[in-house]
């Protein structure tokens, strides 16, 4: 199999941490330069035909996109460590609280990166800095709210480390380092020191 990802992206770093979690080897990875438009390319989109990374091809050629699908993928065929949930109840209310943090805290928090950030006016044309601003302020919500969360839960979805954890810690990450967006700052302590505790894993000092 071949993993096609790119530098500095939040998504592929979800499966790059996904893999590293689970001990995961033998998978090559290619990057692909999305500053320079190779994932725009009629050879990338034949992969990835909406042009996004991460793409996971497999042994039969097919390719897989989105991240939660690679990661479903992943999961099945190596169940241990689980980091999606063991059985119908517990992987619902995973899923729950992945898609909340994909949906609400990473989506926004992108949408202010790419709409605010001049390093990614190449990549978002046009931009719009207020609805960049506003998609920021939003996200700085959602993520009072899971300071909240953390306060009586360790993990974002209960009482052990999942694949929810490895999408918060991505997208605040990537605020982190183009939003200059820190809990701390925000008064959000639970938050910070939820994030620091993931930080110390070898899956988040691997990507």
């Amino acid at each position: 199999m071949k993993l096609y990802s790119a530098y500095r992206a939040p998504n592929p770093r979800r499966v790059l941490m996904f893999l590293a979690e689970k001990g995961i080897n033998g998978i090559a990875v290619e990057n692909v330069d999305l500053n320079q438009g190779q994932h725009r390319s009629a050879d990338f989109r034949d992969k990835s035909p909406m042009a996004k990374v991460p793409a996971l091809e497999l042994d039969d050629g097919r390719v897989l996109t989105e991240t939660r699908a690679i990661c479903t993928y992943l999961e099945g065929l190596y169940p241990e460590p689980n980091l999606m949930g063991v059985d119908a109840t517990e992987r619902a209310f995973i899923e729950m609280a992945d898609r909340r943090v994909e949906w609400y805290l990473m989506v926004p928090l992108a949408m202010a990166i790419r709409h605010t950030h001049p390093g990614l006016a190449v990549l978002e044309q046009p931009q719009f800095p207020d609805f960049g601003r506003s998609q920021g302020e939003k996200g700085v919500e959602v993520a009072r709210w899971f300071d909240q969360q953390l306060q009586r839960q360790p993990w974002i979805a209960g009482d052990r480390f999942t694949i929810a954890d490895i999408t918060a810690f991505c997208a605040l990450e990537f605020a982190r380092g183009l939003l200059k967006l820190v809990p701390r700052d925000h008064g959000l302590l639970a938050l910070q020191g939820w994030r620091d505790r993931v930080a110390e894993r070898p899956s988040a000092q691997a990507v």
